[in-house]
Order: C-alpha cells, then structure tokens, then sequence
C-alpha cells in the first residue's frame, strides 16, 4: 500500500455495486407514479450517495412535505419489489474485499443507502460478513457530513489519519476530508473524474483491479 492505514471504508453504491441503472430506472418510475416532473439519467446521478431525503430535496427543491415522503414511499417500493433484477458487485470487488479482510485490515460501509437496503444487499451478496459495523444515511447525518466515518473510526478507536474512504463520488471524498481522514476515488461510479479529483483525494483509479493494485501492490 501505498499509504499506512489501519481501516479501510467502502462506499456500497458505484464502488463495491454496479447500482447506478437500478437506482436511476426506481427513481423515474416512482416519479412517474406520482406525476412528478421527470429528471434525465445524468440528474438522478448526480444525487446517488446522498441519503434519499437530502437526495430528493437536491433533485426537487421546491417538492412539498407531502410529495416528498409519498416519493420517498413509493422509490422504496420500487427498489424493494421483487419483480426488480438485483444489481450486482463490480467485477473483482467480493476479491479485493476478501484479501484486504485476510490481511487484516480494519473494513467498514459508510453508505446513502438505508439500513433495510444496505441489509439487503449485505445479505443478498454475502459480503455482510466482512464488514463488522456499517454506517446508513437514515441513522446519520447524509453525507458530506464526517458523523458516518468518525463512528466508524471511534468503532475501532483507529485515528483519523489511519483511514482511508474510498468512493465514487464528491460526497464520500468530501466526508472523508471533513473527518480529516484520506480517500481513494474511482471513476467507475456517478461522478465524473474531474469532480472527484477537486477533492484531492490519495489516487483516483479507474477499476477494481487499479484499486487493488494500490491498496495491495
């Protein structure tokens, strides 16, 4: 590695699963439901990562009390259905994961997702058994917010500066600033490269297997 670190924390949506489309696609039909105005693809990407309620209030400002906690209701709807295709793990992300785990690094989510999501697909993928806390955006500040990651930090009573966040997109890079730890962003993901790397993280990679080739050399 090129960096001693202790603890090394995952973003879930576009660093560890390729979510992004399933996400994008219950978002425009829940707006649909609701006769919402519609938002283009590269709008929707632009708020993955955020909690869904700070995400909401990004994509629709001027959306009301009422409106917000029916779309709220009604996404959930649609990406808990069991008609929906699960997404799946970035290929060699369930590898990366399980080396780092058998090199004993400290191993953490610090996610948008809500705690029933993030169970989900815990469980869904197997990977539960890697990570012995997680943090959801429902039981925390949203990001930027540094609460998710200093929790994780005190968790394992780590500094700070023995962190490392890595994520695809501004938000998990800026958190990771705000808790004054250092992240990792790849460019797989939602954000587009040059936002990531305003945010001057470690390295930016373009691929698990790029990330890897950091973090184990």
């Amino acid at each position: 590695m090129n960096h001693q670190a202790k603890l090394i924390v995952f973003d879930w949506d576009g660093t560890l699963m390729d979510s992004a489309a399933h996400i994008i696609e219950c978002l425009q039909t829940a707006l649909t439901d609701l006769e919402l105005p519609q938002k283009t693809d590269s709008e929707i990407k632009n708020i993955i990562g955020l909690g869904l309620r700070e995400a909401l209030n990004v994509l629709l400002p001027e959306i009301s009390e009422h409106d917000l906690t029916a779309l709220t209701a009604r996404y959930r709807d649609h990406f808990f259905s069991e008609e929906k295709e699960s997404s799946e793990l970035f290929s060699g992300a369930q590898e990366l994961v399980d080396e780092l785990h058998h090199q004993d690094y400290f191993l953490a989510v610090a996610t948008g997702k809500g705690r029933r999501g993030l169970n989900k697909v815990l469980s869904e993928t197997g990977m539960g058994k890697y990570f012995p806390i997680t943090r959801c955006a429902d039981e925390s500040h949203s990001k930027p917010h540094p609460q998710m990651l200093l929790d994780i930090i005190d968790w394992y009573g780590v500094e700070a500066s023995e962190t490392i966040m890595i994520g695809d997109t501004d938000y998990d890079l800026q958190m990771a600033n705000n808790a004054k730890a250092h992240g990792i962003a790849v460019t797989y993901g939602v954000h587009e490269k040059q936002r990531l790397l305003d945010c001057n993280p470690l390295t930016c990679v373009n691929n698990i297997e790029d990330l890897k080739q950091w973090l184990l050399g």
